[in-house]
């Protein structure tokens, strides 16, 4: 899943994988839970799920991207 993120956003995105334990899987954007492993069943995300994650991703950068030329 991470590669996924690198190889979409390459430097845009910074990707922190950290084992917890517990099979505890979350995926955060500026501090918003965007997946949580044990909330959605305990599963892994199936390509349909991280493709919603990148998406999501894809509107945090652009509206930083719509932030930054504003200023």
């Amino acid at each position: 899943m991470a590669n996924e993120f690198f190889r979409h956003f390459g430097p845009d995105a910074a990707v922190a994988i950290s084992p917890r334990g517990q099979s505890i899987m979350e995926v955060f954007v500026d501090g918003e839970r965007i997946f949580d492993k044990k909330g959605e069943g305990n599963i892994f995300p199936d390509l349909g799920r991280v493709r919603k994650m990148l998406a999501h991703v894809r509107e945090k950068i652009e509206q930083a991207d719509l932030v930054a030329a504003d200023d």
